[in-house]
């Protein structure tokens, strides 16, 4: 601009001397509006470079705002300016105000005063005098004591052309009034400021959202942790074998979490009530203390009264024992500990010890000890139910099999019972001895019956195998059963290899098939039946059949039937005699099935037979020779085969 000027008055460069000749002329006054003109816009062409370089250099907003209405007031030449911003949700303007010693808020109604109008209709609004605009609201003049004359006030739009906020300038310095190129200063440094307020407001944004998502990711992670802790908890509680082991777990756990040096557990004992604490030190993890403890002694003895202890010293607490919390290889610093909560009263306490760097716990630190001690009270509580049902088993287990014990007594002893009332009526020796053979032969059953139920509950296996004649194995099993049917209508069909020669445990399938024929007699003793017994060698199978004529298996039943402890509720009923049965069969390797109907119930067990060299006792076409009493058995008129 200078260069033009220069080129179109060549006497310009004369100065002042050329001015002071020709003061008074057109020419001169000329040049004088152009040095003005120049100085101007070159004041304006700063204000808006430092405007711009403060946009791209400053991150306060304040800051920035205060440099544009600095340099709006310099170059408009007036006397203060203002900014408003438009708050969207009360419709209203708003901007901050100094009154003696105060920063008051000052608010106006969009469509109210001049502001409110220039905000209403987002057009620019000079004004001469302001008490003469009935739009003008002198109010605030009264609250500061200011006199507004002129004002110029010109919107803040966005990129959008919304309108943000006004900016205004008040009392013209040098002139009465604001000129049109005032308006135009005041309308482009407007501009700069709505960027400059459009550009904070998205840096805000910007950042709250970063914070925002900063705060999510702690969040996440710390669930994570949490969710790892409680993963690795549910492990722990899974493999634990017993309460110590369970607490040395979480207590390791817990102390790894909240970065602590220690941490303990005091627990109640459950049946005497004593207070034991479990002391875990980093130091020596592998060493857990397990020390008894007075009611009232130590930090956690308080914390079961308190919803959370929170100490910076535990050792400045009247509270702290040098006889448990000094068991720690380390002097205690912090303490964060918590009750664990039973049904009806505290099961115990559980705390950290002296976080790592001499630091505080902070929140996040007990809403992990909260957590944890939920975990742990339903972890303990859950322990102590499991080992009061597995003691409640082992004590039923006990009693059932006893009573199966005893049930099964009575066969052996009433058949001891009638040997021995024969024996008084026996006249001869020889019969008394024979009698005597056959007692003895009972007591070595009981003996037997005894010796297979303790096997069967410990799991053992031992069977004794040896040849074994079928005619008298299945002679020995009638007499007995003779016996227990004595008084009730039932039929006893026996059909059996009278040569036959099998290799098996004599005393444990004979116990097989007594159970399954006792089974039968007491399923037919209302209404009577026949027991079938069957007895032949198919193959190089041993096939021994039981049937009856019974009412059959019960269909609930049917798919447990040799599962221990199940029964169709008969009275005395344990429900281990089948699962005697299924014992005793696959010792010896074989198989046992069961078909059942309303018309009866059959049983079929295969005995594999060894491979063998061909007996001479023994004929190689064994005779069948099927034993029957034609009128029926009744107790101990049953004959055995011949």
């Amino acid at each position: 601009m200078l260069g033009w000027i220069r080129a179109a008055f060549p006497w310009f460069d004369r100065g002042v001397s050329v001015e002071s000749e020709h003061r008074d002329t057109p020419g001169a006054l000329r040049v004088r509006e152009l040095e003005l003109l120049l100085a101007r816009e070159e004041r304006i062409s700063r204000a808006l470079q430092e405007v711009g370089n403060a946009l791209g250099t400053t991150l306060d907003l304040d800051d920035l705002l205060e440099l544009i209405l600095a340099k709006l007031t310099e170059l408009v030449e007036a006397d203060r300016a203002t900014l408003y911003l438009l708050d969207e949700a009360r419709n209203e303007l708003v901007s901050r105000l100094v009154v003696g010693q105060q920063v008051r808020s000052i608010r106006i109604k969009v469509g109210h005063g001049i502001a409110g109008t220039v905000a209403q209709t987002g057009r620019a609004v000079r004004i001469r005098d302001a008490y003469a605009d009935p739009r003008f609201e002198p109010e605030w003049d009264a609250l500061t004591g200011y006199r507004t004359k002129s004002m110029l006030a010109a919107p803040l739009k966005n990129h959008l052309g919304r309108t943000i906020g006004v900016i205004q300038v008040l009392n013209k310095l040098q002139a009465e009034e604001f000129t049109s190129e005032d308006e135009a200063i005041l309308i482009a440094l407007s501009t700069q400021a709505a960027v400059a307020i459009d550009n904070s407001r998205l840096f805000l944004s910007l950042i709250q959202k970063n914070k925002q998502l900063f705060d999510t990711k702690e969040q996440l992670e710390r669930k994570l942790r949490d969710l790892e802790l409680l993963f690795e908890l549910e492990r722990a509680t899974a493999r634990a074998g017993s309460l110590d082991e369970l607490v040395g777990a979480v207590l390791g756990q817990l102390a790894r979490a909240c970065e602590a040096r220690g941490a303990c557990v005091l627990l109640a004992e459950e049946e005497t009530g004593d207070l034991v604490q479990h002391v875990y030190d980093a130091e020596r993890p592998s060493e857990l203390l397990r020390l008894g403890i007075k009611a009232g002694e130590g930090l956690l003895s308080a914390a079961m009264s308190n919803e959370l202890l929170e100490l910076g010293d535990g050792r400045a607490d009247p509270r702290y024992s040098e006889r448990v919390e000094g068991r720690f290889g380390f002097g205690v610093g912090s303490v964060l500990a918590l009750a664990l909560e039973g049904e009806d009263a505290p099961l115990g306490a559980i705390g950290v010890f002296s976080k790592s760097g001499s630091r505080a716990f902070t929140d996040e630190d007990a809403s992990l000890l909260r957590l944890v001690s939920a975990n742990v009270s339903t972890a303990v509580r859950l322990f102590r139910a499991d080992s009061a049902r597995e003691r409640s088993e082992r004590l039923t287990t006990i009693g059932r099999l006893l009573s199966q014990v005893i049930h099964d007594f009575k066969t052996p002893m009433t058949v001891i019972s009638g040997y021995v009332q024969l024996m008084v009526d026996a006249e001869s020796l020889e019969q008394r001895a024979e009698f005597a053979d056959l007692i003895l032969k009972q007591f070595d059953f009981l003996t037997s019956m005894q010796r297979e139920v303790l096997e069967f509950a410990r799991g053992d296996r031992s069977v004794f195998i040896r040849k074994v004649y079928l005619k008298k194995f299945f002679a020995d099993i009638t007499r007995q059963l003779g016996l227990e049917m004595d008084g009730r209508a039932i039929e006893l069909e026996v059909d059996v290899d009278n040569k036959g020669v099998a290799r098996f445990d004599e005393t444990r399938v004979a116990r097989a098939i007594h159970n399954l024929a006792r089974n039968a007699i007491e399923a037919m003793a209302e209404r009577g039946g026949r027991l079938t017994l069957r007895g032949h060698l198919e193959g190089r199978d041993l096939v021994i059949v039981v049937s009856d004529t019974g009412p059959g298996i019960p269909k609930e039943i049917e798919g447990r039937l040799f599962q221990s402890f199940v029964t169709a509720g008969k009275q005395g009923g344990t429900g281990l005699g089948l699962a005697i049965v299924k014992k005793i069969v696959e010792e010896h390797g074989g198989s046992i099935e069961a078909r059942s109907s309303s018309r009866g119930t059959t049983f079929t067990i295969r005995l594999p037979q060894p491979e063998r060299k061909p007996d001479k006792s023994e004929s190689s076409k064994p005779e069948r020779a099927p034993v029957r009493n034609s009128e029926g058995v009744r107790g101990s008129n049953a004959k055995s085969p011949e």
